[in-house]
């Protein structure tokens, strides 16, 4: 949460929400198995967030995405965009590379604006 915090620029409350929001919103996007796998993955706290309800992913754009992490967090769609990025972001880091990578596949390439396999971590701006 601090890292989400920090290349957010929010609070650590405000981090939190987004990167639930985040996870959650993942989770619907992603196949169930994957979502399984990423869960195991990360920390006992946010393991829930990071579950599917079932097994097959919604399919939705990276605006649907966004807008949904808007409501969920409440904040507005920049903010929930630059928190999205920042959770991808940690999540490459904290995860296994074959695991973030399994779960990047899953989305369009439009998500190349938040999800990023390859680059190292870079502040962005806005």
């Amino acid at each position: 949460m601090g890292l989400v915090a920090k290349r957010t620029g929010t609070s650590s409350e405000q981090a939190t929400a987004l990167t639930r929001a985040t996870l959650t919103t993942l989770a619907e996007r992603i196949d169930g198995g994957e979502a399984r796998d990423l869960a195991g993955q990360l920390p006992a706290g946010l393991r829930p967030y990071a579950f599917a309800s079932g097994e097959t992913a919604e399919r939705f754009g990276l605006d649907v995405f966004v807008e949904r992490v808007s409501g969920r967090a409440d904040v507005d769609v920049t903010q929930a965009k630059d928190g999205v990025t920042a959770v991808f972001d940690v999540l490459r880091e904290a995860v296994s590379p074959e695991a973030y990578g399994q779960v990047v596949t899953q989305l369009p390439g439009e998500f190349g604006e938040v999800a990023d396999q390859t680059a190292p971590f870079v502040e962005r701006t806005r």
